[in-house]
């Protein structure tokens, strides 16, 4: 009796020490929306760039990620070093019981209260494991590539959307000017008309003229508020931002003429074709462990212990270490099966970075041509412009001296309105362009 409060009493203090406190995840939840900027704040492209890399969502997954894959590097490296671990054990039995049922032994339970400590260490897998930790290794350098990609696409498309809605907001420039001019054009001609100098025809086709550059204006306005509304977006976020963007003052310079190069560049520098090298290097690695499986494993086991209530054919200690050598033999032709999937996915990481390989010459070609043709169309639309102007000039002297009619003036105003129109859109188009090109050959900003 006086054994099993022993027995009893034991077993509630390993209880009680292996029930230590809980730990439970922080939920980071959903990232905090930046604190509003104040309306009007002036912004840079290189603001916008660093507000979008610190506040975008994507940018921390992508982090994330990459810290992921090197724990996965230090479970894998885990193999390598040995585990211990301490075993406390109570076990009250019946005298002379023995494990009849369920193994082909039958060893006899005696009661005991014990603790004891466990050490294996593998010895050596013949390169099994080595080459999962070089596997793991490439893995986290294809993902911290990756997360370099997903900020070169962040960066991409803060630039952008910063040119549209510079562009956007010229155009409403343009616009307000539109309406201004013709507003004025209408009120000289309401005079003329008062004065029975003008007909009201006249002043019909110069109010329409006024309607439709109030209808310019209205879609203007409306195209730069969707651009802050998505350039917020990018920038994290959740309100759209009054911003006032700030003109970059580089200067347009002409694209460079040899595309082999360019290509080149890209091939070597696109983050996605390096991630892309580990990931075939990472299953390359993989594969080769999975050959290893067949291979044996040999390992080394030691415990030692004490048995302060233990029966009386129990010693008071106990100690013992070995060697352990496994050798496979069959198990269904499952090591054959994963040695293929391994060789096969080996196989189609190669034929993606090929097929990659391929769409960025493409992908190069083409940007280089649209920045190419972008680069030729500003010296069109600023001729266009110059010519629109002067022929707004005549048509609007034409009509002051009596020579020209109303059309003839309202035809001129069109003309110059979409020059103005297209010499801003050419220009910033241009620049877009630049901004493809630079991402598609990874040129460093």
């Amino acid at each position: 009796m006086k054994r099993s409060r022993l027995l009893f009493v034991f077993i509630f203090l390993v209880v009680l020490t292996a029930a230590g406190p809980s730990s439970y995840a922080q939920d980071p939840g959903a990232a905090a929306n930046p604190a509003p900027a104040p309306a009007g704040t002036p912004l840079t492209l290189a603001q916008a760039e660093a507000l979008a890399l610190k506040n975008n969502p994507q940018i921390t997954i992508g982090k994330l990620r990459s810290l992921e894959a090197q724990q996965f590097v230090r479970e894998t490296r885990s193999a390598l070093l040995p585990t211990a671990y301490l075993s406390l054990t109570g076990v009250d039995s019946r005298a002379g019981s023995r494990i009849a049922a369920g193994a082909l032994t039958n060893s006899i339970v005696y009661p005991r209260a014990a603790t004891g400590a466990t050490v294996s260490q593998l010895i050596t897998d013949f390169g099994r494991t080595t080459n999962l930790l070089s596997s793991s290794e490439f893995q986290a350098k294809a993902e911290d590539k990756n997360a370099a990609a997903t900020t070169a696409d962040i960066v991409l498309a803060v630039d952008q959307s910063f040119y549209n809605s510079l562009e956007t907001r010229e155009l409403v420039r343009v616009a307000q000017q539109t309406v201004n001019a013709r507003q004025t054009f209408v009120d000289k001609i309401q005079a003329l008309t008062n004065s029975k100098l003008k007909s009201d025809l006249d002043l019909s086709f110069a109010k329409v003229d006024v309607a439709r550059a109030r209808l310019l204006l209205l879609e203007s306005q409306d195209n730069y508020q969707t651009s802050l509304a998505t350039l917020s977006a990018i920038l994290g976020y959740q309100d759209e931002q009054n911003f006032q963007l700030v003109q970059p003052a580089e200067p347009i310079t002409p694209p460079t003429l040899d595309t082999q190069a360019l290509i080149l560049q890209a091939l070597q520098q696109r983050p996605e074709v390096q991630a892309l090298q580990f990931q075939i290097e990472s299953a390359q690695k993989n594969s080769a462990a999975e050959h290893d499986l067949w291979r044996p494993t040999v390992s080394a086991l030691g415990v030692i212990g004490i048995v302060p209530v233990r029966d009386p054919a129990i010693p008071n200690w106990y100690g013992a270490a070995g060697v352990n050598v496994n050798i496979p033999i069959f198990n269904g032709f499952m090591f054959n099966a994963r040695a293929k999937t391994a060789d096969l996915q080996t196989e189609v990481d190669r034929q993606t970075l090929s097929d990659l390989r391929n769409s960025i010459a493409r992908d190069v070609r083409i940007a280089w041509q649209d920045a190419n043709r972008a680069f030729e169309r500003l010296s069109l639309t600023s001729q266009l412009q110059e010519q629109a102007n002067l022929a707004l000039d005549l048509a609007q002297q034409r009509y002051n001296l009596g020579l020209g009619s109303i059309v003839e003036f309202t035809q001129a105003e069109l003309g110059k309105t979409e020059a103005d129109i297209a010499d801003t859109d050419a220009r910033y188009q241009y620049r877009l362009t630049e901004i493809v090109l630079a991402y598609k050959v990874a040129q460093p900003k």
